[in-house]
């Protein structure tokens, strides 16, 4: 769980850090990326110490997300900021069905890591819901842009799962 979890909160670093480098500091919705990737980053320390502190092996994908995490918030964000957000929306569903799947089957095994995810959960919730309000959903081609997100996402969960 905690290399999964890290390599998600990675991830989504690169995607934010992907879109603020297209968007600037003016662009609709600047604001609201800046602060998602702040939460996101204090997201990634947390898991970043709990690997150290669990002997938990990073996944070996991380070089791969690096590149891939930035390029698609980059080309998100140069679509439209409504793509970018589209991106957003997309990536946190995901992140909020796979952090319920390991509350799930966490159950009280383990109540530090279960309360963090509860945690970052909530989080990611918010910044799917300020994106939709931020007009994810008015992205052009928004049905396919989301669920070849989705479908990405739930690709990489398995992959950092096994590698």
């Amino acid at each position: 769980m905690l290399r999964v979890d890290q390599a998600g909160e990675y991830g989504a670093t690169r995607i934010y850090a992907g879109q603020l480098a297209v968007m600037g500091d003016r662009a609709p919705h600047s604001e609201t990326v800046r602060h998602m990737a702040e939460q996101e980053a204090r997201h990634r320390a947390k898991f970043d110490a709990l690997i150290a502190e669990r002997g938990v092996r990073p996944t070996a994908l991380q070089p791969f997300w690096d590149v891939a995490g930035f390029a698609l918030g980059a080309a998100t964000a140069l679509i439209s900021p409504e793509a970018a957000m589209a991106c957003t929306a997309a990536v946190e569903e995901e992140i909020d069905r796979h952090y319920t799947e390991q509350l799930d089957e966490l159950g009280d095994s383990d109540p530090e890591l279960a309360g963090l995810i509860e945690q970052f959960r909530a989080e990611e919730r918010e910044h799917r819901d300020a994106a939709l309000a931020a007009g994810a959903e008015r992205a052009p081609a928004y049905p396919l842009l989301s669920g070849a997100i989705r479908l990405g996402c739930r690709a990489a969960i398995k992959l950092a799962e096994r590698i």
